[in-house]
């Protein structure tokens, strides 16, 4: 860097993008107004000139932090370009672009066809740039749904989430996670075996396929025509800071989040809340009320969350209107189910085996002899009721009678 300017090219908006991927933070709103403003490249070139010889604020970003001219959008802007500068003087986007060339991947930025276009909701959170190794499906917020949740999983969970991502790649939808261990692994790996591709947005930089334990499983992501995706360059190391506002990618990249298991801490819990800040459905699966691993969970059905128990549910709430409705969960059909309430009351009164006269079955049912008679007479003929020489009982289609029915023959006392 000479005089304060960057060897690079500040005007080529690849390299610029790049390189405020690696100056600003992740979510950082302030240089998102900023490139917003002014374009990645101006907005870098006005960052270097503000370095070496003090440019004045552009006005157009401080209307974005508060105001023209307020002492605030002026302080945020300041202290923005403070922390900008401890990178700035040492940013060369053309040294970690070959990297990801060694690794053959790709660097999208807005306006490539495979680029996200549902990140811009993010507003001026969305990043800059998107590192990918492998490829994202087109228009990725089309259809996919982030399954989330916790790193110490259950073994329910974890069955739950290879199931409904298996179900979901059967369905067409991608399925979008983090990579972590748990919940995360356990709905790639489904995704996997139901044949379809699926995407892990990275904490890190994606030369660094973290956690380890899971890098063979990244790896078969990529290989299987999925992607590894980051927003910060390579080297970029992973924090507790970044992993929860990668999580605002997944959200804004996904139709729809559904947490398949989570503690009341659990960070995935963010995720939700991303995707229901941005308007996206979010789900939740219940699990045990006794298990601390679901608490989370129950806490966001609590608060509106929409209850998802099977890959139908979870196809209804991020498919498309009417093409994704789930069936009717329809309960089996019963002889008794049609019947008046008379009707069904004289059903329950008729013994299983010995027979009864109708006073009997009468009295046994609180019915006049009137109403019982006629009901007997329907019942015959759907063959819920028999007529024999000891007197009525149930047919063949009556079912068994229900606990606590009286007993027809000990209502009606002893034979005189």
């Amino acid at each position: 860097m000479a005089d304060g300017r960057p060897d690079f090219d500040v005007h080529d908006q690849r390299l610029a993008r790049a390189a405020w991927s690696r100056i600003a933070e992740p979510g950082d709103e302030v240089a998102g107004a900023l490139v917003a403003a002014l374009g990645p490249c101006e907005a870098l070139d006005w960052l270097y000139g503000t370095l070496s010889s003090q440019e004045p604020a552009p006005g157009a970003v401080l209307a974005g932090l508060g105001g023209v001219g307020t002492p605030r959008a002026r302080e945020r802007l300041r202290r923005a370009t403070a922390r900008w500068a401890v990178r700035a003087t040492e940013v060369d986007p053309r040294r970690e672009l070959r990297v990801l060339d060694r690794l053959g991947g790709t660097l999208l930025v807005p306006g490539d066809p495979a680029w996200p276009t549902a990140l811009a909701d993010l507003g001026p959170a969305s990043p800059w740039c998107l590192w990918v190794r492998g490829a994202l499906p087109p228009d990725l917020g089309a259809r996919s749904v982030a399954l989330v949740g916790a790193r110490a999983c259950t073994e329910y969970g974890r069955t739950v989430a290879t199931d409904l991502a298996e179900g979901l790649a059967a369905r067409d939808f991608v399925v979008v996670s983090g990579g972590a261990y748990g919940i995360d692994a356990a709905a790639h790996r489904g995704a996997l075996v139901g044949g379809a591709a699926t995407v892990a947005f990275l904490a890190g930089g994606v030369d660094r396929l973290y956690p380890a334990g899971n890098a063979d499983l990244l790896r078969a992501m990529v290989e299987a025509g999925g992607a590894v995706v980051s927003e910060v360059p390579p080297g970029s190391v992973p924090s507790r800071v970044r992993f929860l506002l990668r999580n605002r990618l997944i959200a804004a990249a996904s139709t729809a989040t559904v947490v398949v298991e989570a503690a009341w801490r659990s960070g995935s819990l963010s995720t939700a809340a991303r995707a229901a800040d941005l308007g996206r459905p979010v789900g939740a699966v219940p699990g045990p009320v006794t298990s601390m691993a679901s608490s989370g969970s129950h806490r966001l059905l609590r608060d509106g969350a929409v209850c998802v128990t099977d890959v139908d549910e979870v196809a209804d709430l991020a498919g498309r209107v009417g093409a994704d409705l789930a069936p009717a969960h329809a309960s089996p059909c019963l002889p008794e189910d049609d019947l008046d309430p008379v009707a069904r009351r004289v059903l329950e009164a008729l013994p299983v085996r010995s027979g009864a006269e109708a006073g009997s079955v009468a009295r046994a049912a609180g019915l006049a002899p009137d109403e019982t008679r006629g009901a007997l007479g329907l019942l015959e003929l759907q063959g819920l009721a028999v007529r024999g020489p000891a007197g009525w009982r149930r047919g063949a289609r009556g079912g068994r009678a229900r606990v606590g029915a009286p007993d027809p023959d000990a209502a009606a006392g002893p034979a005189h």
